[in-house]
């Protein structure tokens, strides 16, 4: 594409679970997304901390800026699509969280 990027988003579905003891980055769900990665983060589910925890805690587990995660769809919802853009080989990752491999 001229004068963008070539890659495709990649989008990751997450199950939040906030106001954790501690942030936990690893485990399946089967939310309304599909097999979504369970995201554990200790900010409470108030004024949007806990998406930008989730946001900051994903990114940190898949070796990612924070600022290449976005929000696609979940704002208020425990269930949330994440989108990734500039990374390669995200699923296995993803996939290897998702499967019980915490961070």
């Amino acid at each position: 594409m001229p004068g963008g990027s070539d890659r495709v988003p990649f989008t990751i579905p997450v199950r939040v679970r906030p106001a954790a003891a501690r942030t936990r980055v690893g485990g399946r769900y089967d939310g309304p997304y599909g097999p979504a990665l369970v995201v554990a983060v200790t900010a409470p589910p108030v004024d949007g901390r806990a998406t930008e925890a989730v946001l900051r805690a994903v990114a940190d587990a898949l070796g990612l800026r924070p600022r290449d995660l976005a929000l696609k769809a979940g704002a208020t919802s425990r269930d949330k699509l994440l989108e990734v853009t500039g990374a390669d080989g995200l699923a296995a990752r993803v996939d290897a969280l998702r499967e019980g491999h915490e961070s």
